[in-house]
């Protein structure tokens, strides 16, 4: 099954139909095939060349992503970054030698390496949409064939060796060399430009099948050896003392002085079972001590253990000493856990909670945000509408001006501000927001990120009391203290996630801190990413083709024919991946202040016919619908 890879490790089609706002689906329309593959999987980032920057720019820590990898994998990687933050901090010339971008490549590469969003240029590399895991090194082609032996001739490369791991470009098998040969003759290993002999091999082999060495024997040994080195366990010291028909005693300390967690901790354990008279087989001191010794998959190990034992004993079962090892290893570890705790920041635990924060069950008002804005639709007939949330880039292109400026005259109107704000874009983003101040009748904002703090504090200080901001479901709100605190800011309404369940939102609704809304109906963004589809970059670029700007839809379609809306922002480059499904929910139980639908491709006749809907206390049913997380546990 394929749920080994996460989605962005999947293969997709990108595809495209002539938007005709047909709600909610338009599955009879003529679509194209744009591209096809694993349009998701980008490369491995390769920042080696970037650090000298990256520490100038005062970086102090760097993070290496090892999620599913092997212990040899992050013992490479971690040697190979080591050795060039030392080159950058020392002051010599920095250069990184191909030998080391080689072992990061073997170790794991996805169609080799990508600086990701490091540089300042385009990346067009980014995405490697050919397979989705382990790349391996090029070795070579496949030659000449003995199938009837197994036998595949190569003209290496690269070197190979016995023990490396091969794979073959149409074969999914990964094949450990066990015989390699040269001239019929074995040899343990061979150098590029060699004509080698590899046997045991089967499949779907033919000649010209590019051949990729994905580990090196030689590189995991190394691997292993340079950890397995440094594993420290912590040294204790044990007494037991074992007496005729009295329980066992055993005490044990740490001798760990140089880590705080583990200094100077003493526990003791009673055994209820006692040693008796033995007939035959009285046990030993050697019997004992190799008892308390099973520490191997602990974080323990005895440097010093003392027994005091009576002569002829006998015990009853062994299981006695194995159980007082156990507790007394358990108390220490739980000991030195309970000695790490973080100071957290002093809270005003009163929450402000008090009738005018308490939210009117009867009444909602209809919050609407329109992703998308048509020219041709009359936003004016919206009905039952209380407020519209509209995204800024509709008031930085005078091609939406006339039709934004009639729906903030016929509505109070908030600038939807992105999820996502990129160093370069917040100068336009700033004279964009001013301009659109000095024209259109603005109510406030919607926040989107925390990185917004500054931007309200200077709207704050230079429009006083004129604008109200309202907190996006991004900001991803749990519980009642983070409320608060965003209150305090200045938020006066929050929206709830749509990653919360019945049970939390009934929670966090229940004595309400400020106004919340929920949003009952809409397609939730699965992800914004810092890539186009279209142009296969992180930036625009002038001959990309412009598709963006194109009347048309696009969508990803899995591999189960499954779409999913992309939106694609050629201000920033941020593409948006709307879920499959719509989110259409029965929200009359929750004590919120505000129903938010967001819109797609909605016309107006089908806004106002959605809102009625959930207005009756009812959802939209059928397949193409979702309730969302509501019955699923956080």
């Amino acid at each position: 099954m394929e749920n080994v890879h996460g989605p962005c490790r999947l293969p997709y089609e990108l595809i495209s139909n002539v938007s005709l706002g047909t709600f909610p689906n338009e599955t009879s329309v003529p679509k194209e095939t744009l591209d096809k593959g694993y349009l998701l999987s980008t490369k491995d980032l390769c920042g080696l060349d970037y650090l000298p920057e990256l520490i100038k720019a005062g970086v102090m820590c760097f993070k290496i992503e090892g999620r599913m990898k092997t212990p040899e994998y992050v013992a490479t990687v971690t040697r190979i970054y080591r050795k060039y933050l030392d080159l950058a901090l020392s002051g010599k010339p920095y250069q990184v030698e191909e030998k080391d971008r080689k072992e990061l490549a073997q170790v794991f590469n996805r169609g080799g390496f990508s600086c990701g969003h490091l540089a300042s240029k385009p990346n067009k590399e980014l995405v490697f949409q050919e397979k989705p895991n382990h790349m391996g090194l090029y070795v070579g082609n496949i030659a000449s064939l003995k199938s009837n032996k197994g036998h595949v001739f190569v003209n290496l490369t690269d070197n190979l060796a016995l023990g490396d791991t091969i794979q073959f470009e149409k074969e999914d098998t990964k094949y450990t060399i066990s015989e390699l040969m040269v001239k019929g003759k074995n040899i343990p290993s061979a150098h590029a430009k060699q004509l080698v002999e590899i046997g045991r091999m089967k499949g779907n082999l033919h000649i010209g099948d590019k051949i990729y060495r994905i580990g090196s024997k030689e590189l995991s040994t190394m691997a292993k050896e340079s950890y397995q080195e440094e594993h420290k366990k912590v040294l204790l010291h044990a007494s037991i003392t074992l007496k005729k028909n009295k329980p066992i005693i055993l005490k044990v300390s740490t001798c760990q002085v140089n880590n705080p967690l583990f200094a100077d901790i003493n526990v003791s354990f009673t055994s209820d079972d006692v040693p008796i008279e033995a007939k035959s087989k009285p046990i030993d001191k050697e019997r004992i001590i190799e008892q308390l010794n099973k520490t191997s998959n602990t974080l323990f190990t005895f440097d010093k253990i003392e027994v005091t034992l009576e002569d002829n004993l006998f015990l009853p079962s062994i299981k006695a000493i194995n159980e007082l090892r156990r507790n007394a290893l358990d108390e220490i570890y739980y000991t030195a856990q309970s000695r790490i705790f973080r100071t957290s920041p002093t809270f005003n635990t009163r929450l402000n909670i008090n009738k005018t924060s308490k939210q009117n069950k009867n009444v909602k008002n209809i919050s609407l945000l329109l992703n998308l804005l048509k020219e041709e639709e009359d936003y004016s007939t919206l009905q039952k509408v209380n407020q519209i949330y509209l995204p800024l880039r509709y008031f930085a292109n005078k091609k939406y001006e006339k039709v934004a400026f009639k729906i903030c005259s016929t509505f109070p109107t908030y600038i939807y501000l992105p999820t996502i704000v990129k160093s370069n874009y917040k100068n336009l983003l700033n004279s964009v927001v001013e301009k659109t101040i000095d024209t259109f009748p603005i109510c406030g904002f919607v926040v989107s990120n925390l990185a917004s703090g500054k931007f309200i504090e200077q709207i704050k200080q230079n429009y006083p009391n004129q604008f109200e901001f309202i907190g996006n479901y991004t900001l991803n709100v749990f519980n009642h203290l983070t409320q608060q605190e965003l209150q305090d800011f200045g938020i006066k309404k929050l929206t709830l996630s749509p990653e919360l369940d019945a049970f939390t939102i009934q929670n966090l609704t229940k004595n309400p801190v400020c106004e919340q809304e929920l949003i009952v109906y809409g397609r939730v963004p699965l992800m914004s990413m810092n890539y186009c589809l279209l142009g296969k970059t992180n930036k625009c670029y002038p001959t990309c083709g412009t598709r963006c700007k194109e009347e048309k839809q696009y969508y990803l379609k899995d591999r189960l024919g499954i779409r999913f809306r992309i939106v694609p922002d050629s201000i920033q480059t941020v593409s948006t991946i709307y879920n499959s499904k719509i989110t259409s929910i029965d929200a009359s139980c929750f004590n919120v202040s505000s129903y938010r639908f967001d819109m797609l491709d909605e016309t107006v006749e089908e806004i106002n016919s959605i809102i009625e809907t959930v207005l009756q206390g009812k959802r939209l049913e059928g397949k193409e619908y979702t309730n969302g997380n509501l019955n699923r546990e956080i």
